[in-house]
């Protein structure tokens, strides 16, 4: 099995010699032995082709992900767990650790192994697949962990743009005209937008972690059902507000938030194994008060969600095939237009108590790569609280500016249920 990575996918993948890894980490009670974890990972390979798959670029140089005959196992690391925070420096670790994708999968597990308590880490590549996929794996993971004979079934990939695109929009040659259009606009924009001679210099990258115990996340989701916002619009606005405060006239005043593509694109199911996301742009009004901005802006990111249109966007990405050498620069070199990125992954539906174990916690995952700013937030709720991943690196953001930012968005969210509870 093999197919052409899509455009997102390339440009996720680079020139292999940059890390764009992702990181998902969580913590179990029990006792584990390594043939078992070895064996639940096998079995999550069997059922995804592209946890198999290695990658090798044709005559073109394109990269094809293909699935060998004799699939190499998801590579284990296990070291002694010594600290609560261990996790944390081996996020960082797996970040800046190239994935060797012509011999090796995109993925590769790390436990940190305890007497009772163990912490472990999923580390793929971002062009394998986003945050949505890598639940979904670890999930399987968990129940073929617990229960060898569990029943995860067998994914049916995607192969390809045909697999996600309808065929009458796809086949629609007005359709793929327009898309056509709007690559070839894009590309011919894109080489006119100066950018400088080298990118950002990155520096120190760093992980700041946090939580909100289950009692305050409640009253949080209360307090957005109260003023008819969601919690990603809430959280957004505290950002903006806590940017604003902390960077003042060095801030954007934007947010760049990922939507979910299974919203809209159907064909893509929960465990698909797929990397390609949308985009939305978020904004707060400096006149309003915090509460009448919430609401504009859960009105404007209503508006923007609806006008996305995954089809299009993705025909228009794999017309522009030529145009990602001069987009990936204008990504890395060009200056930072935005605070940070922002995404909620909302509730991990992952039970917590297993026949063999217990699943303490899922931290957020944490992501970070070369294609420009690395400022990025992820939050996600398992059993009932509220998980903070930040990330970023101190050529774009100083570490104490982001404790800082951390600091404000906490206190924003702290007022504001204190003013709930007063009215």
């Amino acid at each position: 099995m093999k197919r052409r990575l899509l455009f997102g996918e390339r440009m996720l993948l680079g020139d292999g010699t940059e890390p764009f890894n992702a990181v998902i980490p969580f913590r179990l009670r029990g006792t584990f032995a390594l043939k078992d974890i070895q064996q639940a990972l096998a079995q999550i390979q069997k059922k995804h082709p592209w946890l198999r798959a290695l990658i090798s670029h044709d005559e073109k140089n394109i990269p094809w992900y293909n699935v060998p005959d004799n699939p190499v196992s998801i590579p284990v690391r296990i070291i002694a767990r010594q600290s609560e925070d261990q996790w944390q420096e081996e996020s960082r670790r797996e970040w800046n650790t190239t994935f060797n994708y012509e011999k090796l999968p995109l993925i590769r597990f790390v436990w940190i192994k305890g007497e009772n308590v163990s912490d472990m880490l999923f580390a793929f590549h971002h062009c394998l697949c986003d945050g949505g996929s890598a639940m979904a794996f670890l999930k399987e993971f968990l129940a073929v962990l617990d229960n060898p004979a569990a029943d995860i079934g067998i994914e049916n990939p995607i192969l390809g743009i045909q697999d996600v695109v309808p065929a009458k929009i796809l086949n629609s040659r007005r359709q793929k005209l327009k898309a056509k259009f709007i690559g070839r606009l894009a590309a011919t924009a894109i080489k006119c937008i100066p950018v400088g001679k080298n990118a950002v210099e990155r520096q120190k990258d760093y992980l700041i972690h946090w939580k909100l115990d289950e009692a305050v996340s409640k009253e949080l989701i209360a307090y957005c059902k109260s003023q008819e916002v969601t919690v990603n619009t809430f959280l957004s606005a505290s950002v903006l507000q806590a940017f604003k405060k902390v960077r003042g006239e060095k801030s954007f005043n934007k947010v760049s938030c990922p939507v979910d593509i299974r919203r809209f694109a159907n064909q893509i199911k929960e465990d698909h194994i797929f990397a390609f996301g949308l985009m939305i742009v978020v904004s707060s009004d400096e006149k309003l008060s915090f509460t009448d901005n919430l609401r504009a802006m859960q009105k404007s990111v209503e508006q923007k969600t609806s006008k996305l249109n995954p089809y299009i966007t993705m025909m228009v990405m794999e017309s522009g095939h030529d145009a990602l050498k001069n987009f990936t620069k204008l990504l890395k070199n060009g200056k930072s237009s935005n605070d940070c990125m922002f995404s909620n992954l909302g509730r991990i539906q992952i039970p917590h108590q297993y026949k063999e174990f217990s699943v303490d916690t899922i931290f957020s995952p944490s992501v970070i790569g070369p294609l420009g700013n690395t400022t990025t937030m992820v939050t996600s709720t398992y059993r009932g609280e509220m998980d903070f991943s930040f990330m970023g690196s101190e050529g774009y953001l100083p570490y104490t500016d982001a404790l800082a930012v951390r600091d404000e968005v906490m206190q924003i969210i702290h007022s504001q249920l204190k003013q709930m509870a007063v009215s």
